[in-house]
């Protein structure tokens, strides 16, 4: 179980398109407001897909989902290599949005209920946070490529090859285990899933409490999109931009491969990542990159733990459906950072708008705490 989702998390990250896409869009005669609006599309695509998304996983089968997510983000990735163009990055993100949509819940839910036939449910934050370990080190790979790639053969060539990862993560999703056989009684199960959904959510305040801390610590995490922006915003030249992303890739990979130990830091960890993100960012400088490196180490970290914790609380009966239902609200989390960062964008610099992101880490960190001692 472990080999294969880690070959498929790694294969669905290895993008070479993905280190420098801001700045094509950029070069492409994009500003940071058209930019943002991409980030916008690709937040409502993944607002509406998620939840029909989840209740296939449950109804249906959560594998099919899983190999038809990468064939979508593959093919936005073409539009953007081939045709670089408002409407065509637009319409990429809605392909790269739905295929997010289709992966998240039915990924959580698959692996979680493997675990739990095996008796091993309590290491789910460990695996899922390895897989999105190894995920990020595809990321590496992919940032650590992609500057000789560029100057080779430019973003036509990364888009081939960002396409060819997409078909092999789908070949990968393809041999993941699902032993669960789907149900094919069609709209009853459908009103039977969201009708047990609902109830999970409506009448355990510990399911309710998960999900929001799942939903907003990860919709805030949506600022690693301007990452790109806010290196360049150092003065580097663009070639050089892969490379220091890749810094900051290595730490937040750190950071889920830790994940699951110290479950009881969250609210500490939450506000040290706060603090560590505003310093290093906001004087834009090369030497504040190691800073957000660590930062973001610690919201991966997060991110798992939170996820741990919402999969504890729900039943296997929608599952998925209640995962999506967070994803939901991440989007719209999503939604709100980006619409935040292309308002700000008009009178202050990626430094500064990336040390504003950092206040909802640091209070959502000061509650958790809080809460925990509390409790």
């Amino acid at each position: 179980m472990a080999r294969r989702l880690y070959v498929y998390a790694f294969l669905e990250d290895f993008i070479l398109i993905y280190p420098v896409y801001s700045v094509l869009f950029a070069e492409a005669g994009l500003s940071a407001a058209q930019i943002s609006s991409l980030f916008a599309v690709w937040s409502v695509t993944g607002f509406v897909v998620e939840l029909p998304a989840g209740l296939w996983a449950d109804v249906f089968s959560r594998r099919s989902l899983l190999v038809a997510a990468p064939l979508l983000a593959g093919a936005g990735f073409g539009l953007w290599a081939f045709v670089p163009s408002y409407p065509a990055f637009a319409a990429g993100f809605v392909l790269w949005g739905a295929g997010s949509a289709l992966r998240s819940g039915a990924l959580q839910a698959l692996v979680y209920e493997a675990l739990e036939r095996s008796g091993d449910a309590g290491s789910y934050a460990r695996l899922i946070g390895r897989s999105e370990a190894v995920a990020l080190l595809g990321v590496v790979a992919a940032s650590a490529v992609a500057s000789p790639v560029l100057a080779v053969g430019g973003y036509r060539l990364l888009g081939v090859a960002s396409v060819a990862a997409c078909v092999g993560c789908a070949v990968a999703g393809w041999f993941l285990p699902e032993e669960r056989v789907g149900r094919v009684d069609g709209g009853l199960s459908v009103v039977g899933v969201l009708r047990d959904g609902a109830a999970q959510v409506r009448r355990d305040p510990a399911v309710r409490g998960a999900l929001v801390l799942a939903a907003v610590v990860t919709g805030v995490t949506s600022v690693d999109e301007y990452v790109p922006l806010l290196v360049r915003s150092t003065g580097v030249a663009a070639v050089w931009v892969p490379l220091l992303v890749l810094v900051v890739t290595v730490g937040d990979a750190v950071g889920g491969w830790v994940a699951g130990r110290g479950v009881r830091l969250l609210g500490p960890v939450l506000g040290a990542g706060a603090v560590l993100l505003a310093a290093g960012s906001v004087g834009q400088s090369v030497w504040g990159v190691p800073l957000v490196a660590v930062a973001f180490g610690a919201f991966r970290w997060s991110v798992a733990a939170v996820d741990a914790r919402l999969q504890e609380r729900v039943g296997d009966g929608a599952r998925a459906t209640v995962t999506s239902l967070a994803g939901f609200g991440t989007e719209a989390v999503s939604m709100v950072v980006f619409g935040g960062y292309a308002l700000g964008s008009a009178w202050a610099g990626p430094g500064v708008l990336m040390a504003v992101v950092a206040v909802p880490f640091g209070v959502v960190g000061v509650v958790v705490w809080a809460v925990g001692r509390r409790g």
